[in-house]
Parts: structure tokens; sequence; C-alpha cells
């Protein structure tokens, strides 16, 4: 429903965003929307840190366990289901909040822009296979030929974004660099009151970050790989591309081992969440709640109850160096 209300909670990896979420869309009578590109898969539970039904505190969760790991999903798919559901949530009069780190996710819905037309598996798949086949170079000199903007600015090394180029001008017969123009024009999908968290310091993110991957070891991470493995789930499936699971899936195969595996977990998601945080910063639109050491949630909800209150914090915040 274009024009409606929905709260925003987002930020990088253990930031604390499920436990606030919940919280708050318990004390507005909302319900969550997940924006997290990994719990859609079923069956993948401790290393996408789903909330379990006691931290969603009895308020409906949706968006999580909708597909199996054997399939891709894309962020049409999520576009067109996600708005659904909020639809959904509207017309009950409920508060939508929107929960995750997924930007591209989250930016995409919360746009006016229909993907419904410019996303096709069967044509991603076979493009997919002429990138292996002829090569990045020769690829970007075929797209330069119908869409030379985006050609200029992509690298040969980049499959995804290249393809993805292809296959919007295959489905839709105009070049994604004209659907991007086009798309600065369109009214936003929903009225969006975006919050995203961070540290004031990067070691208490790191920290927690560090925390978070030995509780999905001690969980059952390896043997929840396992069972994705025996179900049929191979590495080039999307749901395996998963930091924590890729890196798992080395160690079952026997290129690594379960240590190695777990500093590769813990480095690629420090990486992952500088990524969100260089991913937020772009957006003025959005207020900041700033932790210390640890989240604080009663801090957290006076802001997202009275964000007129506080002061926004600077987007020049501290950039966190990459991990080594």
């Amino acid at each position: 429903m274009k024009g409606s209300f929905v709260t925003v909670i987002t930020g990088p990896t253990a930031t604390g965003k499920t436990a606030l979420g919940a919280l708050y869309a318990k004390t507005v009578g909302g319900e969550v929307v997940s924006a997290d590109s990994m719990q859609v898969y079923k069956y993948m539970d401790i290393g996408t840190a789903k909330p379990t039904l006691t931290e969603r505190l009895g308020v409906p969760h949706h968006m999580i366990d909708i597909i199996s790991p054997l399939e891709d999903y894309s962020v049409a798919q999520y576009v067109t289901d996600a708005s659904n559901c909020i639809n959904d949530v509207i017309s009950r009069g409920k508060l939508p909040v929107i929960v995750g780190g997924t930007g591209l996710y989250i930016d995409s819905l919360l746009s006016g822009h229909d993907f419904s037309a410019i996303a096709d598996s069967a044509t991603r798949r076979r493009l997919e296979e002429e990138y292996d086949e002829i090569g990045g170079e020769d690829m970007l000199r075929k797209l330069s030929g119908f869409d030379p903007v985006s050609a200029a600015k992509l690298h040969a090394n980049d499959k995804k974004r290249i393809v993805r180029a292809f296959e919007v001008y295959l489905t839709s017969g105009k070049p994604i660099s004209q659907h991007d123009f086009e798309s600065k024009s369109i009214p936003p999908r929903y009225i969006a009151n975006k919050f995203a968290l961070r540290f004031s310091d990067r070691a208490a993110l790191y920290t927690r970050i560090d925390d978070r991957v030995y509780t999905m070891i001690r969980a059952g991470l390896e043997n929840e790989v396992r069972g994705l493995i025996k179900m049929g789930v191979t590495r080039n499936c999307t749901a395996m591309q998963a930091i924590g699971y890729k890196e798992m899936a080395g160690a079952i195969f026997g290129e690594c081992s379960i240590d190695d595996a777990i500093e590769r977990i813990k480095t690629e998601s420090r990486r992952y969440a500088k990524r969100q945080l260089t991913w937020l910063r772009r957006d003025t639109d959005v207020t900041w709640i700033t932790w210390n050491d640890k989240p604080d949630l009663d801090m957290g909800m006076k802001v997202l109850i009275n964000p007129k209150d506080i002061v926004q914090c600077s987007s020049s915040h501290e950039e966190y160096d990459e991990p080594r």
C-alpha cells in the first residue's frame, strides 16, 4: 500500500537488531518483516541466527523459512513477497517493522520500483554459463553494445553484476542503466522511519561477532551444514554462499580444519559488517542508534518511540578498518 508508514531497524551483523525489533513491535502492536537474505531459507537456523520462538516475544515474524535451500531467491522475489506481507499487516491495522541487515533488500523494498518484469532464473543461469565459457572481457564487450553506461562501470571479474545487466536487458528490453535512471523518479513504495544500529568502538562489534560465531559452533553449525549437504544442497546453491556455511562446508570437504573454518567465519563476518556500515552511511535519512560495549535496549526503545528528541549521529562516524 503505497504511502503507508513502516519502521526499519537495520545495521551490521551482531548489533542487536532482532532483539530490539521484536521488543519494539511488541510494544507498538506491530509485526516483524525480516530483511535478511538468508533467513528466508528453511533448515538454516543456526548460521543465520534466526530468532527463536522465545526471542520473537510472541510477535508474528514474516519472511522467515519461506523457501527450500535447494532453490535460488532473488531481490525481485523478496520485494514481491515482502510487500505482500507488509500490505497484509497494514490492512489489519498493524505497523510493519522491517528488521534485518541486507541493505539491497531493504532499499529495493522501500523504493517504488517494480522488479517483476526484470528477473528470470532460467535466463540468469544461461548467462552465467555463457560468462564461464567466454569470460568476463568478452561479456563486457557484448554488454557495451547495448548498455555502454553499465559496461563502463563494471569490471570483467564482476560476474554477478554483468550477468544481471544482461538479464535485465533480455527480460525487459531496457538497459539496466535506464531502469536505474527511471527508478530515481518513482515515488517510494512506503514512507519509512529508518534506524540503524552500530557500536561506538569497532572492538566491541568484533567481540560481539566473535562471540556469535562461537555460539553458533556450540549450537551445532557443523551438523547443520552436514544436514544441508545430505539434503542435496550443493556448494553452488545460493543458500550455501552464506557466511558460516561456505566456510564450514570447506572444512567438511577437507579443504581446511574446523579451527581454520571458524577463523574464516569470524573474518568474513567482520568484513561483511564493514560493508553493511559502508552501505548504510550513504543514506542520509537514517537515524543512528549507537551502542557502547553492548546493546542498550531501553535506550534504543526511547530513540524508536521519540526519534525527534534524539540528535542524529554524524555520518562521518569512524570508518572501521578492513579486518585482517
